[in-house]
């Protein structure tokens, strides 16, 4: 949550100058606005914005200070949604993007606004997805990720989006470079770390066509509308080019399954009754995409490792001092290491080449 007092006007944005540009460059909306403060969307400072009509729109800034070169990349988000707009992909509309930082110290974008919530939490699900359209909405899930996965890339001009060199390959040199670097700062390592690491480059599949990937796939990226179908996909900044099985492995890893060792925290989003299975969720992919699932466990796996070395790197940088631990359950947090190792054997272990 932010500490940004309200009354002194929206965080990051000099009201006269954004609403002067808007009213040059985005034709629905006229000024003066009313700003309302939405939570979420990676600190990104985000708004619904109001205009005298009681048009609704939503405007996002990436939040004040110092940033990591490709992080909180508005240019990204704003090509993907500019180009998703005409597919099968529900987004939100493109309506303005200004790269002008004298306007008011950053790249911003307007979307149009979408009727819907994301699922942060069981209670956002009670309230927004009754019981009897848990399927609907859950079926519906996998069929927007399996429309976004039928997108090609070079034919809605989304082809310069990312490598097209291996992009498991490129994630596992990556995140295993976390893992040996934050060993040290975490007093923490795992020989399951390096083993697994070797057992995914060993058996590392070959690429198939290089799709549009989300990266962050969830309940907490959809806003799921009154009908309880997903009405828009939200937060693309991560979005690339990969191997859509990836993507899916890593969409299904929240969603509970009968064969795992443990239910869900009864507080998690997909913790509630009425939801379709992990494994049915992968046969309506399946269905729907026409792709070979009979690999997916090592992608479900690879899912996994990456989970525990982002957590370990984490973990080390609060424990070197870097991050303040006030609040953060530090036990708890290196306690999810090991889990996510034991979670990625197990998926490795289905595998008949393991």
């Amino acid at each position: 949550m932010s500490t940004h007092d309200e009354s002194l006007g929206p965080e990051g944005y000099q009201v006269d100058r954004v609403e002067q540009w808007i009213d040059s460059n985005v034709q629905s909306l006229t000024p003066p606005f009313k700003w309302t403060r939405l939570e979420g969307g990676h600190s990104n400072l985000t708004y619904q914005i109001e205009d005298q009509n009681g048009n609704l729109a939503v405007i996002r800034r990436p939040p004040q200070g110092e940033l990591l070169p490709k992080a909180h990349d508005m240019s990204r988000e704003w090509a993907l949604i500019s180009a998703l707009g005409p597919t099968n992909v529900p987004v939100p509309a493109a309506l303005g993007f200004c790269e002008d930082p004298e306007v008011t110290g950053a790249w911003f974008y307007v979307m149009g606004h979408v009727n819907g919530h994301p699922l942060y939490s069981s209670d956002d699900t009670n309230l927004y997805v009754p019981e009897p359209e848990r399927q609907k909405m859950a079926f519906h899930f996998m069929d927007v990720l399996a429309a976004l996965h039928e997108v090609d890339p070079d034919e809605v001009g989304l082809g310069e989006l990312g490598k097209r060199d291996s992009y498991v390959g490129r994630q596992l040199k990556t995140w295993y470079r976390s893992w040996t670097s934050s060993v040290e700062p975490a007093d923490f390592d795992d020989p399951r770390a390096h083993e697994l690491q070797d057992f995914f480059l060993k058996h590392l599949p070959d690429q198939g066509p290089i799709k549009v990937v989300h990266g962050d796939y969830g309940p907490h990226n959809i806003l799921v509308g009154p009908d309880c179908y997903i009405h828009a996909v939200v937060d693309w900044e991560i979005s690339t080019l990969g191997d859509p099985l990836a993507d899916l492995a890593y969409a299904l890893n929240p969603w509970p399954d009968p064969t795992d060792p443990e239910p869900p925290l009864p507080e998690a989003a997909l913790a509630p009754k009425g939801f379709p299975t992990r494994t049915e969720l992968a046969a309506r992919y399946a269905e729907k995409s026409g792709r070979d699932l009979s690999n997916l466990d090592y992608y479900i796996g690879f899912n996994r490792w990456k989970s525990a070395a982002i957590i370990h790197g984490v973990y080390a940088r609060y424990c070197a001092g870097a991050k303040s631990t006030d609040g953060i359950d530090m036990e708890e947090m290196r306690e999810r290491i090991p889990r996510g190792l034991d979670l990625a054997e197990r998926a490795v272990s289905r595998l008949s080449y393991s």
